[in-house]
């Protein structure tokens, strides 16, 4: 059986899950790999499985595999085998590998064979060391595809660790995280210990499956922007304040501040667009209340639409999509320099004349 991981994971987190037999978990996202055996090792252990692990040096290291699962017989305990490393085995390892398998599917045995390898190609997987594991086994593709799997699997950690967000605080955590999965699971991860420690005791941290929280704590944007931690002096946030209050000087001096501890270009980018779209619904007559605006920021708000036109403001659209395109470098043009231009414009002070 072949399946994508975004498709296989949600299952194996189910009780009573089915594990002997062979595994090939192939992909470039390590994390995912690690998730797949954090989501396998609760099934292991409930049925009295001892687990161990091959690192394949060379092909050779195929006789110390086929030694282990030569010295399991049907009266010793479940055993699970980890196996890593990418290389292939030959004729007649892939031989006792398919009897393995067909063994495990008759019941003959409980035993578990997991390999962790890169991803595999489109050849490698027509090649006859991958039919056992997919005509007999399971066979997992730990890659990523699309933003949405990311979210939705970054959605389901979040839910391991007892939190909820609110989509505007999925869109600044992708962010601040710029799409980088295994920084977006480590702030989950110092998220859960801020907000919901109360739903774990010290020893049933959330590490798999089998330490799920009763309850969840529901985070918003306030709650994620007071948590993240940012190595910069300044943050995207005293950028916000700088830029409604339409202090040009300080906008120049959390910008260089922000460029030189290499803060992301796509975070810095979602707050000045943010404030920018938000001007143009407030200047169109729409409730700032109704926009989500904190009432200790409405003044700044109101501040900053009476320093501004509907000419002016018409113009925002375009210069946002120049920078964008510039990080990601579809254009010439310095991405800094753009958001530069775009919050003092922000601000109230051109720089250049928008065509």
């Amino acid at each position: 059986m072949q399946d994508t991981f975004i498709k296989a994971y949600p299952k194996l987190l189910q009780p009573s899950v089915g594990v002997a037999g062979l595994w090939l978990a192939h992909g470039d996202e390590p994390l995912l790999s690690q998730w797949l055996m954090d989501a396998l090792r609760p099934h292991w252990r409930a049925q009295n499985y001892a687990i161990k692990r091959i690192e394949l040096v060379s092909v050779k290291s195929w006789q110390e595999v086929l030694s282990e699962l030569g010295s399991q017989s049907l009266f010793d305990d479940a055993s699970a085998l980890i196996v890593t490393g990418n290389h292939k085995p030959d004729k007649a390892v892939t031989a006792e590998l398919e009897r393995f398998a067909i063994e495990a599917q008759a019941g003959t045995h409980s035993h578990s064979l997991l390999w962790l390898t890169p991803k595999q190609d489109k050849r490698s997987q027509s090649s006859k060391w991958f039919a056992p594991f997919s005509q007999y086994g399971n066979v997992i593709d730990c890659n990523l595809y699309n933003e949405q799997q990311r979210q939705q699997l970054l959605q389901i950690q979040a839910q391991q660790f007892g939190l909820r967000l609110s989509q505007e605080a999925w869109q600044l955590l992708m962010s601040h995280t710029e799409h980088h999965l295994l920084s977006a699971y480590q702030t989950l991860w110092r998220l859960s210990y801020l907000f919901a420690p109360q739903l774990f005791t010290d020893d049933t941290k959330p590490t798999s499956n089998d330490t799920q929280p009763t309850s969840t704590v529901a985070l918003d944007i306030a709650d994620l922007q007071a948590a993240l931690v940012s190595d910069a002096h300044f943050s995207v946030f005293d950028l916000s304040d700088a830029m409604l209050a339409g202090n040009s000087a300080q906008v120049a001096k959390i910008m260089f501040q922000l460029k030189s501890t290499d803060e992301p270009t796509t975070l810095v980018l979602w707050a000045i667009s943010k404030d920018m779209r938000q001007i143009i619904q407030l200047m169109d007559g729409q409730d700032p209340q109704a926009l989500g605006i904190w009432r200790s920021k409405q003044g700044l708000y109101q501040q900053a639409c009476r320093r501004q036109s509907k000419e002016q403001t018409s113009e925002w659209p375009a210069l946002l999509y120049r920078c964008d395109q510039a990080i990601k470098g579809l254009i010439r043009q310095p991405a800094w320099e753009l958001l530069l231009q775009a919050a003092l414009e922000l601000a109230g002070k051109r720089l250049f004349a928008m065509r």
